[in-house]
């Protein structure tokens, strides 16, 4: 467990590579107990490649990732999920063929504690009642928000430490954009799951996290806490497509997505 001073997550001057590609370059953040930490960028900055080697989806060429005091780069991924790390995919990649209560069940996979999965199981479904009222449905008949749902849902069951999240908002309706954000801050402010988010949409990224980051080319270039970034015209110009002229009303924008805390 970490002490009160300690991140959950921190990672050290962190190498990857996607191919022959230099995909992640030197990149060092951390991530503390409680927190929602985003990570923004471009298509193309390295935000998947960073997540998928913290979770030891791919291997680092260099530096560490380490997790409540322990190094677990170069570990297998369910090593890591059994320390308390689960990585909700970009795409929900989640099981098509299966029902949605069966895709609930496997995240569950490495757990023993009954009586705690089934309270688990119930908490998920209080969170995302529309997948209550599926349980028999095939995962892959769902609508795009319905599956990142049940992706979200089936991370709990693994009763995580920290959450990592790739694009959840991807190819979802600005509703339903801001219904699965609201969640997500509920899910860390209720539930005390500590997070991180690699989000294309900044606004709404910035909108729910504490502290952010902005990669660009496999590296990182600004970091400070969210409404500091928020409010930062680079930020504005290049993350949130606000002209100069327009810094008031991102600021009123800013405000009223504070509301969502």
């Amino acid at each position: 467990m970490t002490d009160k001073n300690s991140p959950v997550l921190r990672v050290d001057n962190l190498e990857s590579y996607y191919g022959p590609i230099m995909a992640i370059r030197g990149v060092s953040l951390e991530v503390r107990e409680g927190q929602i930490v985003t990570v923004l960028g471009a298509n193309g900055a390295g935000k998947t490649t960073l997540l998928k080697t913290i979770s030891g989806v791919m291997d680092p060429e260099k530096g560490t990732v380490v997790l409540e005091n322990e190094q677990i780069q170069g570990e297998e991924p369910d090593r890591i999920v059994n320390r308390g790390m689960v990585h909700v995919p970009e795409g929900r990649e989640i099981f098509p063929l299966l029902t949605v209560a069966e895709n609930i069940a496997m995240g569950a996979y490495t757990r023993s504690d009954q009586q705690d999965i089934n309270r688990d199981t119930e908490m998920v479904y209080s969170y995302f009642p529309i997948l209550k009222e599926r349980m028999s449905q095939a995962a892959g008949t769902l609508s795009g928000g319905q599956q990142q749902m049940l992706a979200i849902g089936r991370g709990l069951m693994a009763s995580p430490r920290i959450m990592l999240l790739d694009e959840p908002s991807l190819g979802l309706s600005p509703l339903l954009t801001e219904e699965i954000f609201a969640i997500i801050r509920r899910l860390n402010e209720e539930q005390k799951v500590t997070m991180m988010l690699v989000e294309q949409n900044a606004a709404v990224a910035l909108g729910v996290a504490d502290y952010g980051y902005v990669m660009e080319l496999g590296r990182i270039v600004m970091a400070d806490d969210a409404a500091t970034l928020a409010a930062s015209k680079d930020v504005q110009e290049f993350y949130l497509g606000i002209s100069q002229d327009e810094n008031q009303r991102g600021q009123r924008r800013w405000k009223q997505r504070k509301t969502w805390r």
